[in-house]
C-alpha cells in the first residue's frame, strides 16, 4: 500500500471515529431522564437521603436528575432545547461527511473542528462555572475537545501530507 493510499485510509477511520462520537454525544441529550434514573440504579442510590448519596458525583447525578423531573413534569417544553443540542451534533456530523469525500479539498472541517474543540474547554469553564456546574464536570466537558481534537489535528495533518504529493487531474480540486 502506498504512502496517500495509507493517508486517506487513516484519514477515513478517524473521521468516521470523530462523526460517530458527535452522533452518539448526540443521541445522549434526547433521553437524558431516562439516563439519570439509570445512572442512579446503577449508583445504588434512590435519592439524595440514600447512604451512599455522599460523593460529589453521586450528589450531583442526583441533584440534576431531581431538577430535570421537576423541570420535565412542570414545564415538559424546556427538554426540547436537549433535541435541538442533539440536532446541533447530528448536523455538525453530517458537515463531516465532506471531509470523507475528500480530506484534501475540504481541509477546512478539520480546522473549524480543532477550533471547537479548543472553545469546548473555555466555554464549559467560564459557563458551568456562572451556572454552578461542579468542576469535576466541567472538566469531564471539557475533556470532549481534547480527545475531539486529537483525530482532528492528526487528520488535518495528513490531509496536508495529502495535498503536498502529485494527485491524479481527477482528483484535484477545482
Amino acid at each position: 500500500m502506498n504512502r496517500a493510499s495509507q493517508l486517506e485510509r487513516r484519514i477515513r477511520l478517524l473521521t468516521w471515529l470523530f462523526i460517530v462520537g458527535l452522533a452518539l454525544s448526540g443521541a445522549t441529550a434526547i433521553p437524558l431522564e431516562w439516563e439519570l434514573d439509570a445512572s442512579a440504579r446503577a449508583l445504588g442510590v434512590a435519592d439524595v437521603s440514600s447512604e451512599q448519596a455522599t460523593s460529589g458525583l453521586t450528589k450531583w447525578i442526583l441533584k440534576v436528575r431531581e431538577a430535570l423531573h421537576e423541570t420535565n413534569t412542570k414545564y415538559p417544553f424546556v427538554t426540547y432545547g436537549f433535541d435541538w443540542l442533539a440536532f446541533g451534533h447530528f448536523v455538525i456530523a453530517i458537515a463531516f461527511v465532506g471531509a470523507l469525500r475528500d480530506p484534501v479539498r475540504n481541509i477546512w472541517l478539520f480546522q473549524f473542528g480543532m477550533m471547537a474543540c479548543i472553545l469546548v474547554v473555555p466555554y464549559a469553564l467560564l459557563f458551568g462555572g456562572l451556572r454552578g456546574i461542579p468542576i469535576f464536570w466541567r472538566l469531564i466537558d471539557s475533556s470532549f475537545g481534547v480527545f475531539g481534537f486529537v483525530p482532528l489535528w492528526l487528520c488535518h495533518r495528513w490531509a496536508r501530507e495529502l495535498n503536498a504529493k502529485p494527485r491524479p487531474a481527477a482528483q484535484r480540486s477545482s
